[in-house]
């Protein structure tokens, strides 16, 4: 849903088993798995605040609406 907000949010989604190579990439034992940045990634399905909250913290703060990091 962020990415339908905010043209700095990119989201894809890709099915594993026809892209085995990606699966061995991200080492995607179960599914959702959510990778930010290449530096943050999880597996599981998590409340909304908790994914926001790791968005956030890759992101360097806040998100505010629209997408953005408060203060940029």
């Amino acid at each position: 849903m962020m990415a339908v907000e905010s043209d700095k949010v990119t989201a894809d989604v890709v099915e594993v088993s026809e892209f085995p190579h990606i699966a061995q990439r991200y080492r995607i034992y179960a599914v959702p798995k959510v990778v930010i940045d290449e530096t943050l990634e999880f597996e599981g399905a998590r409340p909304e605040e908790a994914f926001i909250a790791a968005v956030e913290s890759v992101a360097g703060g806040p998100v505010e609406e629209g997408g953005s990091p408060q203060g940029e």
